[in-house]
């Protein structure tokens, strides 16, 4: 069996732990335990994990995990220096270790926005801070730019999904298969009705049904339909072990990304590049691979056209944020947005 001891960095899933099989990323910092952590109720349905980690008086950073339902697990805290960021890490709600796991209802991207201003007083982090947010963090991290653009000094974003239909019809029903057609033929016979092309419905039905048959079916397969597609070094085996071996980690996984799927991610259409102005001066980093058909190219392109104070890496890899290219490109964002957070701090 493939060794599986760094498959938590690519597990957390999606943007978070589809990086197994692959050698430990060079260049991030050494492990670190958390200086706080609990949870916190931010409504009569949720409790939200979070934990902090680093310097209470260093740079504040803000981690936006992917999914929707991945989970902010250990490998995210390590890219930065602890001696010189404050980092606030959480899962967002119903994802792996906040309360209930996979509770879809009172859940919308609304909600989780406003969550990060709950976490935020919670742990004393006021003023600006940095976001950094890989895959559907992206789409978060924008949402929040955008409705709170004084609360935001920055942003390292990875891996960039604006929410858009078009995104969700190239994921679910052909776009993605023009690369993974074998990937694709085996979710076609997961669902119930392969020629409607409405899959995150049908995903989401099938995970919210009485028959634990057809869940499970469901589960396993969109988080086999995702895992297999995150990165250029991912093979059948290695899906099947990740799936085998986190098994935990897919029931919120898949209940939510389709839940927010299904609903158009809660967005109006266009809306993150239509309000793009709002946040166009803010120091942004693009982490963006070449070959990710999860989040493709050319979204991370339309937003870098609408900033000003924006550096797109488009790099050599595919969608996990473990992927080598991509890590060394993430430590270079976070070193380059933190030199003009701090520049704008001194200037104040």
């Amino acid at each position: 069996m493939r060794n599986l001891s760094t498959a938590v960095a690519a597990l957390v899933l999606v943007s978070s732990f589809l990086a197994c099989g692959q050698p430990e990323p060079s260049g991030l910092y050494p492990p670190i335990e958390p200086l706080r952590s609990g949870h916190l109720k931010v409504s009569e349905t949720h409790e939200i994990y979070w934990e902090t980690v680093g310097n209470p008086e260093g740079i504040p950073v803000i981690v936006l995990h992917g999914g929707p339902g991945g989970s902010a697990g250990p490998e995210m805290r390590r890219f930065f220096d602890p001696d010189r960021f404050h980092v606030l890490l959480f899962d967002q709600r119903g994802a792996y270790r906040s309360r209930p796991r996979g509770e879809w209802r009172d859940n919308t991207t609304r909600d989780l926005v406003e969550d990060i201003n709950r976490l935020r007083a919670h742990v004393g982090i006021d003023g600006a801070a940095m976001l950094f947010g890989g895959s559907w963090g992206t789409t978060l991290a924008l949402a929040y730019a955008e409705r709170y653009p004084e609360r935001v000094g920055g942003m390292v974003l990875r891996g960039v999904f604006l929410g858009t239909l078009a995104e969700i019809e190239h994921l679910y029903h052909g776009g993605a298969a023009m690369y993974f057609p074998d990937n694709w033929d085996r979710l076609k016979n997961v669902v119930p009705e392969p020629d409607v092309p409405d899959y995150p419905r049908q995903l989401f039905e099938m995970i919210t049904g009485d028959d634990a048959i057809e869940r499970e079916t469901a589960i396993e397969g969109w988080a086999y339909y995702e895992i297999r597609m995150s990165s250029i070094g991912m093979t059948d085996e290695a899906a099947e072990d990740v799936l085998a071996e986190y098994e935990d980690y897919l029931m919120p996984f898949a209940t939510l990304e389709n839940y927010y799927m299904m609903n158009g991610c809660f967005l109006g259409q266009n809306q993150l590049l239509q309000q793009a102005d709002r946040i166009d001066h803010i120091p942004t980093f693009i982490v963006q691979g070449r070959f990710d058909v999860i989040c493709t190219p050319n979204n991370a392109w339309r937003l870098a056209e609408k900033l000003d104070k924006v550096e797109l890496r488009l790099t050599s890899a595919g969608h996990s944020q473990n992927e080598p290219a991509n890590v060394e490109a993430l430590l270079l964002g976070v070193e380059w947005v933190a030199e003009r957070f701090e520049s704008s701090i001194s200037t104040d």
